[in-house]
């Protein structure tokens, strides 16, 4: 398959590229910067250029592509509204693209919200619908093309999807167990986070891509909780931090934008996707991976 790939060059995506060509797929990756399309020129991927807002660019890849996986997002916490806007209008764009040609679009999501009380499981509908909920609702809104003539897939990935130089959510608690000069968890510290390894994430994009019928929910959840307490003693152990409990009305304070988030039950289960794709996670564990330095490289935020 050609593939067009945003967020080509992120964290995720790098290695969904990697898996892709290791597979024979020729990319097409969007880049907005000189360094991302340098990278992705190194490994053969045909760059366009562009990003997000750029709704032309993100047209000309859908239209000249087999398939495409949708795996940017800004992330600009200072402006969701702007971030929800933009994943919202990116994925009507390449909707409206592919729509008649019964052509994959894999869209990225996660498994936050979804059951509160309880591990999330594919049969979980998404709550989030229009423009200003979380993501533009944007799970939803490739949904609707399925009618549309496209394979429309969600890839609800761990709200940790780790690795060797991982720059998201633990690498930022580990930043701030630095700055603080102590590991915390928000208060007992016994609601949980799912986790994947980021090649058992890029492995099962790829097998979604390939394989999922429309209308698919896939998880890529490795581990389907693990106590925020254990992975806050695990950043404490390897960089030399005591640990400690973080009362809830303290949170934002100590944390930033993620002590919501670390504070939240994000457990989740895989059963159906491993059963449909044949997918088994193979890479090292979260508190595997803190431990054998996959986290070396952060600094004090």
């Amino acid at each position: 398959m050609h593939v067009f790939v945003t967020g080509a060059s992120g964290w995720i995506g790098s290695h969904t590229v990697d898996e892709l060509l290791a597979a024979g797929h020729d990319v097409t990756g969007l880049a907005r910067s000189d360094a991302s399309a340098a990278a992705l020129e190194a490994k053969g991927v045909t760059v366009l250029r562009g990003d997000l807002d750029d709704l032309d660019a993100l047209r000309r890849g859908a239209d000249g592509s087999d398939g495409v996986l949708h795996l940017a997002n800004k992330h600009d916490w200072s402006d969701q509204a702007a971030t929800n806007a933009a994943e919202r209008a990116a994925v009507e764009t390449l909707g409206t693209a592919l729509a008649g040609t019964d052509r994959p679009l894999v869209v990225a999501s996660g498994i936050a919200a979804l059951a509160p009380d309880r591990p999330a499981d594919e049969g979980d509908a998404s709550p989030f619908t229009g423009v200003d909920s979380p993501r533009g609702g944007s799970e939803n809104r490739a949904f609707d093309f399925v009618d549309q003539g496209v394979r429309s897939i969600a890839a609800r990935f761990s709200p940790t999807t780790h690795g060797v130089r991982d720059h998201g959510f633990i690498a930022y608690l580990a930043g701030v167990a630095l700055d603080r000069g102590v590991s915390g968890y928000v208060g007992e510290g016994t609601n949980h986070w799912a986790a994947v390894h980021v090649t058992d994430a890029a492995r099962l994009v790829r097998l979604g891509l390939e394989q999922a019928p429309a209308g698919t929910r896939l998880h890529a959840v490795a581990e389907q909780g693990i106590a925020t307490r254990d992975i806050a003693a695990a950043i404490g152990e390897a960089f030399g931090v005591p640990v400690a409990s973080i009362d809830p009305a303290d949170a934002a304070e100590h944390f930033g934008f993620i002590g919501g988030f670390f504070a939240m039950e994000m457990a989740g289960t895989s059963g159906a996707t491993r059963e449909l794709l044949g997918w088994e996670p193979t890479g090292p564990t979260l508190l595997e991976d803190i431990a054998a330095g996959a986290y070396a490289h952060v600094a004090r935020r």
